[in-house]
């Protein structure tokens, strides 16, 4: 296997100007002249030293083996150094670290960035000038959660709807491809996943642009040509096209894999990804009547998991986790892979395949968490159902999901929550329970660490509007809205869906997890607070108050020997603190990276 040396070493230095679409800046003095390309070897067994895609493994983990932090020590935990971001969208970044060098994408706008990990000092800056119509089309806004590194380049997908190959080393561009016209209203919020030389992206279709198919597609990581293509909503001539009754391919609308890359198994060779809601969001505004059905499958494949070959695009396998919405209920987020005993609780978990009950069986699983809750365990082989779970609830009394059939798997929605006319009001839990943000799984534990928002939505059905809805709003579950905990952090056993322990409280979140081989979880808070948590019992070890809400995905690596913790902060109005808890505080924008590490 080709590896290259632990990033212990302080690399030679080369004195370079980065240049730039706009102007070019003047950078410090600090890119390598040795640089080792990234392999597909490098890739599927990283150096813990670096962060090198978006959850640092295919496996979605977002767990990184780094000890010198740990348990014993982070209450020692001192800011190493901090540095300002654009303000022009929402802190949504994982950044990438390689042999020392950070590197970032800006939030709201094609500006990336190259860092000296130990300082933040500037080694190159890129700026790609997008189309002056841009923003008539890409309706949601550009967001880049993640970038992806391959050879000697850094792989960002534009606004304008280009993959971009970017030289790690000078900020240069190497190559770029054309994905779509991003006139369609085609763009992205998630980045790329690199696997055995192909740059893997999902595209994003805004609610309001009707005519825009979206896709999951694989690239040459070297030329950028298209390998294959594989659209997220079925056409009527596809397979499970049919689940859309009369309705035409071209109105299909939205069902985005908007949320993260996909998740990838070597030894199967599958990607899973998740694809998001059918538009408009209310059934009766999409299809002309309410009573389309409430059991799966339905609109394919919106919120399903859909495993695809990841040599030529084909589907393996799906699994619909809720069909038809009527909710805007997204389950889109990261599928996570992990090898354990299956061995439900029926004392914690409500739904088991009674091919399971009782068996302690060893399965390979994929397992994810809807957008309004529920908790879904499947064979990543197969896609078999294993076991759910509404978490975080116990009732499915508000919650989408009213039952599923133990044996088949298949989903029956709650229609007393449907909107049968136009102008119809219903309060639905939950909602935002988990968005983009991450969770983390620690191998060393066997717990996923899942943070969760007790929220709720409040939805009218609309005919006159893009969506289907309006008025809607994010409200405090019932209960909650004077002074309940509306934030929780949870770690469960994903071997038999017990929690272990949790952590509550008032401030909600929209921050990701990050568990360490040190057995330390981190995790922020909209509120601005940051905290790390013993991995095992939960206890918080430390706490420190940051200048804007956390909103990003923190990563660990180490430089020159050293471990440090980065986390981008910087909230967005979408999540204003006042929407959720009113006697809350806490600045929008002021996007930053600030990074943590012992003292030396």
């Amino acid at each position: 296997m080709l590896r290259r040396k632990p990033s212990t070493r302080t690399p030679t230095l080369l004195y370079v100007v980065a240049l730039c679409f706009l102007a070019p800046l003047e950078a410090q003095e600090r890119v390598t002249d040795d640089f080792v390309p990234v392999t597909d070897a490098m890739l599927r067994d990283p150096d813990p030293a670096d962060w090198l895609m978006v959850h640092r493994t295919y496996d979605h983990h977002a767990y990184s083996p780094l000890d010198q932090i740990n348990r014993e020590n982070v209450g020692n935990l001192r800011l190493a150094w901090m540095r300002a971001m654009d303000n022009e969208g929402p802190q949504q970044l994982r950044p990438l670290v390689y042999d020392g060098v950070m590197y970032i994408a800006h939030p709201g706008s094609d500006h990336l960035q190259a860092l000296d990990a130990t300082t933040g000092d500037l080694i190159w800056d890129y700026r790609r000038e997008l189309p002056t119509d841009l923003r008539e089309y890409a309706q949601i806004g550009n967001r880049t959660r993640n970038l992806a590194i391959y050879g000697h380049n850094i792989l960002h997908l534009s606004a304008d709807a280009h993959l971009v190959a970017i030289d790690a080393r000078t900020g240069e561009v190497s190559w770029e491809s054309q994905l779509a016209d991003y006139r369609d209203g085609i763009t992205h919020s998630s980045g790329a996943i690199v696997i055995d030389g192909r740059v893997l992206s999902g595209r994003t279709c805004g609610p309001g642009n009707l005519a825009a198919r979206c896709f999951i597609a694989a690239h040459d990581a070297n030329t950028g040509a298209e390998a294959w293509r594989f659209y997220t909503a079925a056409g009527s001539d596809d397979p499970g096209g049919q689940t859309w009754g009369d309705l035409p391919t071209e109105r299909r609308g939205h069902v985005s894999p908007w949320g993260l890359p996909g998740s990838y198994d070597p030894e199967l060779g599958l990607v899973y990804w998740g694809i998001a809601v059918p538009a408009p969001y209310t059934r009766i505004v999409r299809r002309g009547t309410w009573d389309v059905g409430d059991s799966t499958p339905c609109e394919l494949y919106s919120n399903s998991t859909v495993a695809l070959s990841a040599d030529t695009g084909a589907m393996d396998w799906y699994y619909q986790h809720l069909p038809c919405d009527d909710w805007d209920q997204d389950f889109v987020q990261e599928r996570t892979l992990i090898d354990t005993v299956v061995n439900p609780d029926p004392d914690a978990v409500m739904w088991i395949n009674p091919a399971v009950a009782g068996r302690a069986e060893e399965r390979k699983v994929a397992v994810t968490l809807g957008e309004p809750g529920g908790l879904f365990v499947l064979d990543r082989e197969t896609g078999e159902f294993l076991w759910a779970t509404p978490l975080p609830y116990t009732s499915t009394e508000r919650f989408v999901i009213r039952d599923i059939d133990v044996e088949t798997g298949q989903v029956f929605i709650n229609t007393d929550l449907v909107a049968k006319e136009v102008g119809e009001q219903h309060i639905i839990c939950g909602h935002n329970v988990k968005g983009w943000w991450s969770w983390s799984y620690s191998p060393q534990t066997g717990l996923l660490y899942i943070p969760i928002n007790r929220s709720c939505l409040n939805q009218t059905a609309n005919d006159r509007t893009a969506t289907g809805t309006g008025p809607r709003f994010t409200i405090p579950e019932p209960g909650l809205e004077e002074d309940g905990d509306l934030t929780e952090l949870r770690a469960v056993d994903i071997s038999t869906g017990r929690e272990v322990w949790r952590y509550s409280q008032r401030a909600p979140n929209a921050g990701s997890v990050l568990a360490t081989g040190g057995n330390v979880v981190f995790h922020g808070d909209l509120n601005r607070r940051l905290r790390a948590f013993d991995a095992e019992s939960g206890e918080v070890l430390w706490e420190t108050i940051l200048g804007s809400q956390i909103t990003g995905y923190p990563v660990t690596y180490t430089a020159g020997g050293r471990q440090y913790v980065t986390v981008p902060v910087g909230g967005a109005a979408i999540f204003r603190l006042s929407n959720y808890a009113a006697e809350l505080e806490a600045p929008l924008g002021s996007n930053m990276l600030v990074t943590f590490a012992l003292p030396e």
